[in-house]
């Protein structure tokens, strides 16, 4: 399987060089030439399978040119060693719930098949790779926990001071080891803009072989599909679904999207968005326009301009009108997210998380009569826990791993968002 840039101005790579390089030299993102198709039959035979066994299925023809089957079994059995179900909330109303991995996020799923992934190349390479990687919450500690200990690759991470939660900030700055943690002055997208400058500076790539771990990398992307096949083989009549999807850097729902495009029966998506809704109003008025970002309850989704957009638009073939036919948006600013939590376990039980609780107004709202709708529930509520007091106006009790890890020491690197600051840190530090 080839990867050409969604710019067209650089040449197509094979899956080994796509991951390594991350970036196409081009500022463009990495898309498979092909898209393969899977049979009904083939989907039909599927139907039992674990996260394991679907997760070969579905990533073997974009890796078979370079990893056998021995191997890309061993990576997906180390990789989706925990379970998704589908939780029903109410009448007509499933939760995916996305936050039975290790660090209790859905960022698990395709961080823990990259650094698999990496660990595989770093055998044959006779220098370290270094992995820079931007968080506005939950995949800096999802790529800390997959990339902790493995042999030859270091780990640096951006996250924006002061702009994630304590329990989010506790995963990522305490393993040590070969992960760092730069603490950023700054919003999410000053760390992301400094990560895709440093694989576009040519003398720093001479020095130092880098890659990154943002689903801006195929390896992180592509993998997040394997959940939305699971919810079409979990929910009957899933193509008949509306599936919503809190929406941040877009990574998540265009690998929903890749799944279908793939022959999982899925229905129709809404992106859902907080105040940072560049793609809804995009939807609506087929304009793009970035606007500052704003800090808000539900900050893994504090970005403002989303790096996968151009993979939305190229599963559409960037036709505006197909685009519209199967994707809306919805968007839901602070005071409602807390209301809608609230609401929501007033009424069902169920705890939203702010993420999760954006993606459930938005089925409330969107949902026609007798429509079925999916919620992904993208990270447990527990790392929100101000916000969650404040919207279930109550204390929540911290579950073990939460509160052995807020016991552990926080290290960091503060730095500016000016580059050459980030360029001198990473040369002085390699």
């Amino acid at each position: 399987m080839q990867f050409f840039s969604t710019q067209r101005s650089s040449p197509q790579v094979g899956f080994r060089e796509a991951v390594i390089n991350s970036l196409p030299a081009d500022k463009g993102l990495y898309f498979p030439v092909a898209i393969p198709r899977f049979s009904y039959d083939k989907i039909s035979a599927l139907e039992s399978a674990g996260l394991p066994e679907l997760g070969f299925e579905i990533m073997r023809p974009y890796t078979q040119d370079v990893f056998s089957d021995t191997t890309l079994e061993t990576i997906v059995q180390e990789a989706f060693n925990f379970e998704i179900p589908l939780v029903q909330v109410e009448a007509g109303i499933f939760s995916l719930e996305l936050f039975h991995g290790p660090t209790y996020a859905f960022k698990d799923v395709g961080a823990r098949f990259l650094a698999r992934c990496l660990g595989e190349f770093a055998k044959s390479e006779s220098r370290e790779t270094t992995i820079l990687v931007a968080t506005s919450g939950d995949t800096g500690g999802a790529v800390a926990n997959g990339f902790f200990n493995v042999e030859g690759v270091r780990v640096v991470i951006l996250y924006p001071s002061g702009k994630v939660s304590d329990l989010q900030e506790k995963q990522l700055t305490t393993l040590g080891g070969n992960i760092t943690a730069l603490e950023v002055e700054g919003d999410f997208d000053d760390c992301q803009a400094l990560v895709k400058q440093a694989f576009l500076d040519a003398e720093l790539s001479k020095k130092l072989n880098l890659t990154s771990a943002n689903s801006i990398n195929i390896a992180r992307w592509m993998p997040q599909s394997i959940y939305y096949a699971s919810l079409a083989l979990q929910m009957k009549n899933a193509a008949e679904a509306l599936i919503a999807v809190p929406s941040g850097n877009y990574g998540n729902v265009t690998a929903g999207m890749l799944a279908k495009r793939m022959g999982f029966p899925l229905g129709k998506f809404l992106v859902c968005s907080n105040a940072n809704d560049v793609v809804p109003r995009y939807l609506e008025s087929c304009e793009y326009e970035v606007l500052p970002t704003v800090a808000t309850y539900a900050n893994a989704m504090d970005v403002s301009n989303p790096s996968n957009f151009p993979r939305m638009l190229e599963l559409y073939d960037h036709s505006f009108d197909d685009l519209i036919q199967e994707v809306s948006g919805f968007t839901l600013h602070d005071k409602h997210i807390l209301e809608t939590i609230e609401q929501c376990h007033k009424e069902t039980g169920y705890v939203l998380d702010p993420h999760g609780a954006i993606a459930y107004a938005g089925l409330k709202k969107k949902l026609k009569i007798d429509q079925k709708g999916v919620f992904l529930e993208t990270a447990h509520p527990i790392k929100f826990r101000p916000v969650m007091e404040k919207a279930l106006r109550d204390k929540m009790p911290m579950p073990g791993f939460a509160k052995d890890l807020m016991l552990k020491q926080k290290s960091s690197i503060k730095m500016s968002n000016e580059y050459a600051d980030f360029k001198n840190l990473l040369k002085r530090t390699s």
